[in-house]
């Protein structure tokens, strides 16, 4: 049982293999920036004006509409 760990789930999207992990944040000049997945992860926009927020209209906190890819 993968040393304790459970499985990955599956995805069908990836051949039902484990879905690639996205980074969730990254350091940028001294700052912590958190990606686009860990805006989607978290649900909701939180209004802080954060570099990578994925949701349309930016920045209004509690806005759950996503942007379309472009």
């Amino acid at each position: 049982m993968n040393g304790g760990n459970p499985m990955p789930p599956e995805d069908p999207l990836h051949g039902n293999k484990a879905a690639p992990q996205q980074p969730n944040w990254y350091f940028e000049g001294g700052f912590l920036v958190y990606t686009a997945a860990y805006h989607l992860k978290r649900g909701s926009c939180c209004g802080s004006g954060c570099r990578h927020c994925p949701y349309e209209p930016k920045h209004i906190e509690g806005n759950r509409v996503v942007k379309p890819l472009q």
